[in-house]
């Protein structure tokens, strides 16, 4: 009798240290990937502060720069020698690649996945390609970080503090506007409209034509009743299964005077955005498309 109850007990401890165990180990796992996560983020800016050194040092007589590689599995980046990621020394390169559990969800760093530090004059160490990097968790998206580089040089955690701009005339220059539609880049393209007096003139972008470190990047010039148009496309994200993808126009006033529409060839739902010759924005038409956001 006595044994059948030690027997009992024993059943009853292993079955509370099972339930026990199948409670701790999710939150174990969670708080793992949260540590990756953190990890990388430290990582990434220790990384960006060393090539800023580098260059303030003009160590191997150059600049140095991080590029952010989201094609490859796990995510990684790479600090490297040269003034571009394309023009670099191939020997120089150091490759670090992100924890499984961790992925880049966006990089805004001025069109590219690449920013290059410049030394400008005694301490300082800066760049034009300021921006953003966005980490997140793959199987939590919502637990996230951004590292945030000014133009500068200061790379950290808080965003830039933004000087009032009460004063300027704003106009829409910069703008964002996400795209909730699945976008073909092998077979679409993006349609420009711009219409002069009454005319019309039609430039076509072939999206398989333009894409630059897995974003759709195009810029350039239309000429439109004889007078030149300058204006630049580009995505921040690209067919991101959950947030979609994130379109960044730039159309400056002083070179642009015409009205525009921005169509994709896929959706026939209606066009992405519309501008009048002011520079003033219209939300198109389209089923997928947010309101444009002046930046």
């Amino acid at each position: 009798m006595k044994n059948s109850f030690a027997l009992i007990e024993a059943l009853l401890i292993i079955g509370i240290l099972f339930i026990l165990l199948s409670i701790a180990l999710p939150n174990f796992r969670l708080f793992q990937q949260q540590s990756d996560l953190n990890d990388a983020i430290e990582e990434i800016i220790n990384t960006l502060r060393l090539a800023q050194n580098k260059t303030l040092a003009s160590e191997g007589d150059d600049q140095w720069g991080v590029y952010f590689e989201t094609s490859t599995f796990p995510h990684q980046y790479i600090l490297f020698k040269g003034k571009s990621f394309a023009t670099r020394d191939l020997s120089a390169d150091e490759v670090h690649k992100l924890p499984n559990s961790v992925e880049i969800y966006e990089v805004d760093l001025w069109g590219g996945n690449e920013i290059v530090f410049k030394k400008v004059t005694g301490f300082t160490s800066s760049t034009s390609q300021f921006g953003k990097v966005s980490l997140r968790l793959r199987r939590d998206p919502i637990k996230n970080k951004t590292i945030y580089i000014e133009n500068s040089g200061l790379v950290g955690l808080t965003p830039p503090t933004i000087a009032s701009d009460v004063e300027r005339i704003k106009d829409s220059r910069h703008v964002h506007f996400d795209y909730k539609r699945q976008i073909s880049t092998s077979t679409e393209r993006i349609i420009l409209t711009f219409t002069s007096d009454h005319s019309t003139t039609v430039k076509e972008i072939i999206i398989a034509e333009n894409i630059k470190d897995g974003q759709i990047y195009w810029e350039g010039e239309v000429s439109v009743g004889g007078e030149i148009q300058k204006i630049k496309i580009h995505t921040h994200r690209l067919n991101d299964p959950i947030l979609g993808t994130q379109f960044c126009i730039h159309r400056d006033r002083r070179y642009n005077n015409k009205a525009l529409k921005v169509e994709i060839s896929g959706d026939s739902t209606g066009d992405l955005i519309e501008y009048d010759a002011e520079g003033q924005t219209k939300k198109g038409d389209s089923f997928y498309v947010s309101d444009p956001i002046w930046q």
